[in-house]
């Protein structure tokens, strides 16, 4: 089952930010991930802070997981903590 890693964020240092992100997708294309989005979001009702989002596709639990946990992404996570504010969410779906 198809495995989902979403992230909302608000950038706080975007030369750091631009970094982790070039970085970032190397990393996760190495464990079979695809972007599916990353883009400014506009919010149609209700309450939401982050200024974009990322969803990531992943061929199963595993594979999201792994990445992760890789010690190329452990690296990145700390410049993503510096640069941005951020919530990673994991989910399975169809």
């Amino acid at each position: 089952m198809a495995a989902y890693i979403t992230v909302e964020y608000v950038v706080t240092d975007y030369t750091a930010f631009s970094e982790f992100s070039t970085r970032t997708t190397a990393a996760v294309e190495a464990h079979g991930g695809r972007y599916l989005v990353d883009c400014e979001v506009e919010v149609l009702d209700g309450d939401w802070s982050s200024e974009r989002m990322v969803i990531v596709e992943f061929e199963d639990g595993d594979a999201a997981r792994a990445w992760l946990d890789s010690p190329a992404y452990r690296e990145l996570r700390v410049l993503r903590q510096k640069a941005a504010k951020a919530s990673v969410v994991f989910a399975e779906g169809v």
